[in-house]
């Protein structure tokens, strides 16, 4: 028997971290360069400082994307802040810093845009993130009619943001099936109470697709950056797409 599908009241095109490449990725600036390509929703990574601001960023050690060294999660916010996030991708963008979920939360809101926030914890930190992050976007987005998309690979952290905020919607992240054959990915967002499924976008396929409907899931693909992966999920009737090619794609179709 098919579970009827929730609602999905976000746009088909979600920029990956911003502006997928483009920009330093999970910026202000990749976000604002990715709006002026048209798009209107975006997923970021979140995760804790060490004294509990909730801040933007992908990788647990910083020296991929700031000037920083070490774990990410293991400083306060003040020396976080500090850091310059945009000198490792362009002399462009040199001194853009760290933002805060609450920073980007209030641009996406006054600009009504949508935004999918991937929880990130640092490892060992995954339930207190979770439930961190939704306890943020619950209050900042406590009066609007939609609210972002929250996912994570992490199962404790979904379990962290249900607790916190059971009201927001969740997803599970998935990169490979341990199983072969995705039961298993189902089954753990249906126990998670998610509203989505968001896979590496080569594991998706017609059956699969019809089997996460069926189960009231719908179906997300991280990260088709080709003309003709984007089309083969959309022929395949998936629900949404993350992807860099915020220049390649037109977020409007």
């Amino acid at each position: 028997m098919s579970t009827a599908l929730p609602p999905w009241p976000y746009p088909r095109w979600i920029a990956h971290r911003g502006a997928g490449k483009l920009a330093p990725e999970n910026t202000m600036a990749a976000f604002r360069l990715g709006a002026q390509y048209g798009w209107r929703m975006f997923e970021t990574d979140a995760k804790l400082s060490s004294d509990g601001v909730v801040f933007l960023m992908h990788d647990s050690h910083l020296e991929r994307t700031t000037n920083g060294h070490g774990v990410a999660g293991d400083l306060p916010w003040g020396q976080l802040a500090q850091l310059d996030a945009g000198g490792w991708h362009s002399r462009q963008y040199a001194g853009e810093p760290l933002p805060t979920l609450e920073n980007v939360a209030r641009w996406c809101l006054a600009n009504h845009y949508h935004l999918n926030i991937e929880i990130k914890p640092t490892p060992g930190t995954a339930l207190e993130t979770g439930r961190a992050v939704a306890q943020l976007a619950a209050r900042l987005w406590q009066s609007q009619a939609v609210a972002p998309l929250l996912s994570s690979f992490q199962p404790e952290a979904l379990q962290g943001a249900r607790k916190a905020a059971p009201q927001l919607p969740r997803a599970l992240l998935v990169d490979a099936f341990a199983d072969g054959s995705g039961d298993a990915a189902l089954a753990q967002a249906a126990s998670l109470g998610c509203c989505a499924l968001v896979l590496n976008h080569a594991l998706w396929n017609a059956a699969l697709v019809t089997r996460a409907h069926a189960a009231g899931l719908r179906c997300v693909s991280y990260t088709p950056n080709d003309e003709w992966a984007a089309q083969r999920l959309i022929d395949l009737g998936t629900d949404a797409v993350i992807t860099d090619r915020v220049e390649l794609f037109s977020p409007a179709a």
